[in-house]
């Protein structure tokens, strides 16, 4: 008999699991009242969603009669319901830590998997969690989950004797869908068993294919709905005091509004006027020794919100919006700086995004900024100045993305920053393509992109991948190769730090798809690079490694890494000069990490990592711990501590004129340098409930480079001793950060929050290395902010507005 059952199983899964599920949906005319119980007697005629199958981590594994789960969905004129009963045969062992919106932390969920048009595309996703809160995202295969996009809708999630309930009311205005009079959705439903880490869905998500937003089932029966006026208004107030030592408290008041229209069924517009970013978590700065600037994470929410179309490419970094002015103030004899604004300020933006029916997906994105000026003092006169560093300037981005088969896509890119007056402009274009075989087993994506800047002189350059690869079942591989010209630069809206160079690369992946004896998960992969300088041929950049992770059936993570690069390579970026080298060594070095089931109460992330270069002394180790504890399910801690070292670093840190002769070149100073990083961070949260949080963050950071002794660079690349250079060029950078937060989402879509935050840095040449004098230092520094700041944020919806009346 159980060879029987057997046969069975193995059947379902080669030709059950492959095919489409379909729910079949009723119309209600009935008021559903969002509480969790279903008790409407419409919810015991409707049909059921059952038979659920494990995506993780026994891909294909049906679902145990003792957690069984039942959906059901109905629908009205105004919004689709979903119910779903969860069961358990251990209630009181349903994990529900209480968070905030869009963080689940160690608690069971239940999710809804919506595509209006049923093309495979694009997923909007809903979650609810046993503790009762809510996170919802956007998903595309490309981009993966944005949980940035916030959506207004009612959920309602209760224990019982048998499980738990949840009850959902998703209204169409939080939806994208056809005017067509019956409509045929794309539909999933998803378990996270939180205690087991067993994820479930109700359509088998294969996990050999590459693809999760294609492997959905079929929502029928909905008939003679149309979309909504999608007009969302959501004005905000917010107020600020401000303090440090040379500054007296200060109050400022801010107001505006945020607007959310939806020009059809697939276009929507979002605008901000008067934007306020007071609140935007802090950038966590450090000691940039290198020859490029630092990339930081992008936190201003619209920037971040339904950005999937805007990423093509990787031609956008929009913290260049509102960023550094793009020159510094000139000064003449006896002129010193006594004002120049780190940032310029944003004017208002606006973004149209959307995908038709016919899989055209459109996006544009305009922001303009405001006109910013340096302020510049004689200092024998007193006399003060003002200069233009940053013009009246427009940003805009335009995406155009067709896809077809519903798997692949070629779009075409351009960004255009327009700067008035003498200022410099720029432009890029690109084609982009991301080509799957109709079964999601290879991949062929690529990109050409062409910028042309605007300046002194004009510049044009090229930018061009192109990549292959094997992207389904346990054996994985993908071959590449770059090309960028010396004149490629989009970094008027982007970010691109290196070019005039080759490169190509591979990799080859192997991973198992159900759990073993040992594992529930393990892969292991390795990876080649080489990169050369294209008008030299000589190798710039090369490095091979095996990288190795699993997980145990206790659900603990381990991995490590082994990687080097065999071959001397010559750096054309750190000697801060046009056509010069610096010649770095080979290096050997390793990985390795242990992370802790997060579902017990303590949990436990330690990191590890040493390279040895191939000259003498030249080392560089770090090491990060990371405890965490759960003291119940509304308060929790976590820090991590962090250490790096490097010992007998090589580089830059001046250049200097050796001679009056205009034609012998400058002398380009290097350091044998140790560079020390402590790097802290402390995250707490205490939650009353799914819609009231505190939180508190805290970083300190220290780094500093001692160096021991000059060098100077020499033609062929090599460093020689340098004696006669005298200047202290040691450098060290310590910032605090402290921000300790209350949030209260006292309506729908809206929000009050409260902040405090109290934040330091300071540089200097002078080390000192006591590192409780230095962190007590900087925080008796005379420069220590202090911020305290309320925001009131309310959101209007027109339906609601209109049905009132």
């Amino acid at each position: 008999m159980k060879y029987i059952l057997l046969l069975f199983f193995v059947f379902v899964s080669l030709f059950g699991y492959s095919q489409k599920k379909v729910l079949q949906t009723k119309f209600t005319s009935d008021n559903i009242t969002i509480d969790g119980k279903l008790n409407e007697s419409i919810w015991q005629a409707t049909p059921e969603a059952t038979d659920f199958i494990m995506f993780q981590p026994d891909n294909g594994k049906p679902i145990p009669e003792n957690r069984k789960t039942i959906v059901k969905v109905l629908y009205d004129n105004d919004a689709i319901y979903i119910g779903a009963l969860l069961y358990d045969d251990e209630p009181d062992k349903i994990r529900k830590e209480i968070t905030q919106r869009d963080s689940f932390g160690a608690s069971d969920v239940f999710g809804v998997f919506i595509n209006g048009f049923n093309d495979g595309q694009q997923d909007f996703q809903f979650f609810v969690n046993a503790a009762d809160g809510q996170g919802d995202c956007i998903t595309t295969d490309t981009n993966g989950e944005d949980y940035s996009w916030d959506a207004i809708w009612k959920s309602k999630a209760i224990i019982t004797d048998f499980g738990w309930v949840v009850e959902m009311r998703i209204p169409y205005a939080a939806l994208r869908f056809s005017g067509e009079k019956k409509q045929t959705w794309g539909l999933n439903f998803f378990r996270d068993i939180k205690r087991d880490r067993h994820k479930y869905t109700w359509n088998f998500i294969d996990s050999k294919i590459e693809t999760f937003t294609q492997q959905t089932g079929v929502l029928q029966g909905i008939e003679n709905i149309k979309p909504p006026t999608r007009l969302f208004l959501l004005p905000y107030s917010s107020f600020y005091l401000n303090a440090n030592k040379y500054q007296k408290t200060l109050g400022t008041l801010k107001g505006g509004l945020d607007i959310k229209y939806g020009i059809n069924d697939a276009f929507t517009l979002d605008a901000i006027l008067i934007p306020d970013f007071g609140q935007t978590k802090f950038d966590n700065q450090i000691l940039n020794l290198g020859p490029f600037e630092q990339q930081f994470n992008e936190n201003r929410p619209f920037f971040t919100e339904g950005t999937d179309l805007f990423s093509k490419g990787d031609l956008v970094y929009s913290r260049r919006i509102g960023g550094r002015p793009s020159r510094g103030p000139k000064t003449a004899d006896n002129e010193i700086i006594i004002e120049n604004p780190s940032n310029v300020e944003l004017i208002n933006a606006l973004k149209v995004s959307g995908r038709t029916k016919d899989g055209l997906g459109i996006g544009i994105l305009n922001a303009v900024t405001k006109k910013t000026n340096a302020t510049v003092e004689n200092s024998v006169t007193k006399e003060t100045r003002t200069e233009e560093v940053e013009p009246l300037t427009n940003y805009n981005v335009l995406v155009l993305d067709q896809r077809f088969r519903k798997n692949s896509a070629i779009s075409f890119i351009n960004t255009n920053v327009t700067r008035n007056g003498d200022f410099r402009d720029a432009n890029v274009s690109a084609i982009v393509w991301d080509l799957n075989t109709k079964k999601n087993t290879y991949n062929l994506s690529g990109d050409i992109k062409y910028s042309y800047v605007n300046d002194v002189t004009d510049k044009k350059g090229l930018y061009s991948t192109l990549n292959l690869g094997e992207t389904s079942g346990k054996y994985r591989y993908n071959v590449g190769a770059d090309l960028v010209t010396k004149d490629f630069d989009n970094n008027d809206l982007g970010i691109n730090f290196r070019t005039n160079y080759y490169s190509t690369y591979g990799g080859a992946s192997y991973r198992i798809l159900n759990p073993t004896t040992l594992f529930t998960s393990f892969r292991v992969s390795s990876n080649m690079f080489s990169q050369f300088h294209k008008e030299t041929g000589k190798l710039q950049g090369n490095s091979f490694s095996v990288f190795v992770n699993m997980e145990n059936k206790k659900n603990h993570s381990y991995g490590f890494d082994l990687n080097a690069s065999p071959f001397e390579s010559y750096d054309y970026y750190e000697a801060r000069t046009e056509n010069r080298f610096l010649i770095t060594p080979r290096s050997l070095g390793g990985y390795f990490y242990i992370s802790t089931n997060y579902n017990n109460k303590f949990a436990l992330d330690i990191n590890s990592s040493v390279t040895k270069l191939s000259e003498f002394a030249r080392n560089s180790f770090e090491i990060g711990i990371g405890p965490r504890y759960r003291f119940n399910d509304k308060f929790s801690m976590n820090i991590n501590f962090n250490y790096f070292r490097q010992n007998n670093d090589k580089g830059f840190i001046d250049k200097i004129d050796t001679d009056t002769n205009p034609s012998t070149p400058p002398s380009i100073i290097f350091a044998n340098r140790n560079t020390v990083t402590y790097s802290n961070t402390l995250y707490g949260k205490y939650s009353l409930n799914s819609r009231m949080n505190f939180n508190m963050e805290v970083r300190q950071y220290w780094s500093y480079a001692e160096n021991k002794n000059f060098l100077y660079l020499k033609d062929d690349g090599r460093l020689a001793d340098y004696q006669n250079y005298t200047a202290n060029k040691n450098s060290s950078f310590s910032s605090w950060n402290l921000d300790l937060s209350y949030s209260w989402w006292f309506a729908p879509g809206s929000e009050i929050s409260i902040l405090y935050r109290n934040s330091a840095a300071n540089f200097d040449e002078i080390i000192n290395k006591d590192f409780n004098k230095n962190v007590t230092n900087l925080l008796n520094n005379d420069a220590l902010n202090h911020t305290f700041s309320i925001s009131v944020k309310y959101f209007i919806d027109y339906n609601s507005i209109k049905s009132k009346f």
